[in-house]
């Protein structure tokens, strides 16, 4: 069979940029996709069909029967888009959104490394459309500020003495140095490199030694601004766009456009500025984003399994799940037990909303948390946690200490949980999974709208 299969070889085509086909006589490795030279590129024949070969279901040229997953991909389709985007796109295809939660399979674990598609998310998902980056908190007072990034975009938040609000990037216009860093007050930004300053409007209010400069126009030189906004407690950047003046600022219009219809059901359930900021956590996690937000959508399906601390203070059987258009919530029940006891974090219900791509809010007992998923790579992300607390027991250090406590055990616990689901993801052995129809509901919702939006980038490059 193996001399059969290997004097056939000269009858194919190239195969030089297919890195996931399979045969009998050899095996490609995925760390190094052109590991037998026999086979030159097979890019121009999505379809082809062969006796020898197997395509996996990782290949984003596959061209056998996609078990009802996506369809086949027409040469025709695909003409005059360089070799990257032809790749991308295929990728993007592996997953269909229009089958049913029951048949679907979930997208490639390509999805969750592959440092191209990473680079898609960033540029489509992250870099457009409105990003939590802070608190009102945070810029409470005049002059203010705070900094943060996201992806390769670093950025400043801060009011001015009149308490406008400004988004900028925190970048200095003269040899791209970062002006400001951390959190903190102050009534103007020097760049520590040569001393350039901004207002905080972001005005270039001083260019030290420019003298014999020409075609320099000051006003044309300031920070170059970004959308900012504020729904509830959570300051909002655009990154896709221009300054958004202080006059424009629209609450309700940003939590529609954020949240959609899930805007006014959040601010019901005390998703709002009456809590008290207490203090945050960041983690790093070596997984991809997606990993973390899949965890977080499994309905509570691990929760029993993984987390059996904090399955003891829930009633699972009352878990339910609603979609809306960017958002799912989930909801549970808090466990009698549970409430009986002197010490009881997570009240008679618990609330845990999804806000696409990558926000989390956490409403239970008397405390809201937060968390913020920072993509890092393909393979690493930061979750950034923010606990907020009922002003009432804002004093309260031992009971404080004892809820931080459990909730970073359940931290602890996922972050094993999101190592390991990456690891298996790098394997061979692996491709694609399956749903649990009865509780991953928002898992698929979540899947599906990243595929519209990505899809719809391409849309956009035509």
């Amino acid at each position: 069979m193996a001399m059969a299969a290997t004097t056939m070889l000269p009858k194919l085509a190239s195969f030089d940029h297919c890195p996931e086909i399979r045969h009998p006589c050899f095996q490609f490795s995925r760390k190094n996709p052109r590991r037998c030279p026999k086979l030159a590129c097979f890019d121009h024949c999505p379809e082809i069909r062969h006796p020898c070969f197997q395509f996996s279901r990782k290949n984003p040229r596959r061209c056998l029967t996609n078990n009802g997953n996506s369809s086949p991909v027409k040469s025709s389709s695909i003409q005059g888009i360089s070799g990257d985007e032809r790749k991308i796109r295929r990728l993007v295809q592996e997953f269909n959104p229009k089958i049913p939660i029951e048949e679907a399979v979930t997208p490639p674990s390509s999805w969750y490394t592959d440092p191209d598609f990473y680079s898609l998310e960033l540029d489509q998902v992250f870099y457009r459309g409105w990003q939590p980056v802070g608190y009102t908190e945070q810029i409470k007072e005049p002059c203010k500020y705070f900094t943060g990034r996201l992806g390769s975009i670093e950025y400043v938040v801060c009011r001015d003495e009149n308490g406008t609000l400004y988004a900028f990037h925190n970048v200095c216009r003269h040899h791209a140095s970062l002006i400001a860093s951390g959190t903190g007050k102050t009534s103007c930004f020097v760049c520590p490199y040569h001393g350039w300053t901004y207002g905080l409007d972001g005005a270039l209010v001083k260019a030290t030694r420019i003298t014999g400069i020409k075609n320099f126009k000051v006003n044309e030189m300031g920070l170059v601004p970004l959308k900012v906004d504020i729904w509830g407690p959570f300051v909002l950047i655009n990154f896709d766009g221009g300054m958004m003046p202080q006059e424009g600022i629209d609450t309700n219009g940003v939590g529609h456009e954020w949240l959609g219809s899930a805007a006014e059901i959040l601010s019901s359930n005390g998703v709002d500025t009456s809590l008290v900021y207490v203090c945050r956590r960041v983690y790093t996690l070596e997984c991809n984003w997606k990993v973390f937000c899949d965890n977080y959508l499994d309905g509570g399906y691990h929760v029993p399994y993984a987390h059996r601390g904090l399955a003891s203070g829930l009633q699972l059987d009352s878990y339910s799940t609603k979609m809306y258009e960017k958002v799912s919530i989930q909801s549970c029940g808090g466990s009698t037990k549970a409430c009986e006891q002197e010490f009881d974090r997570l009240g008679s219900k618990a609330l845990y909303a999804y806000v696409y791509p990558n926000f989390m809010i956490n409403r239970y007992g008397p405390w809201m948390d937060t968390n913020l998923v920072l993509p890092m790579g393909p393979r690493k992300c930061q979750v950034i946690f923010d606990y907020f607390l009922d002003a009432r027991l804002k004093d309260d250090s031992c009971f404080i200490e004892k809820s931080l406590e459990d909730s970073e055990k359940v931290q602890d616990e996922d972050i094993v949980l999101c190592k390991a689901v990456q690891q298996g993801l790098e394997s061979p052995a692996y491709e694609v999974g399956r749903y649990s129809p009865s509780v991953e509901m928002a898992m698929h919702h979540f899947h599906c709208l990243l595929h519209e939006n990505l899809s719809q980038s391409f849309q956009r490059s035509r």
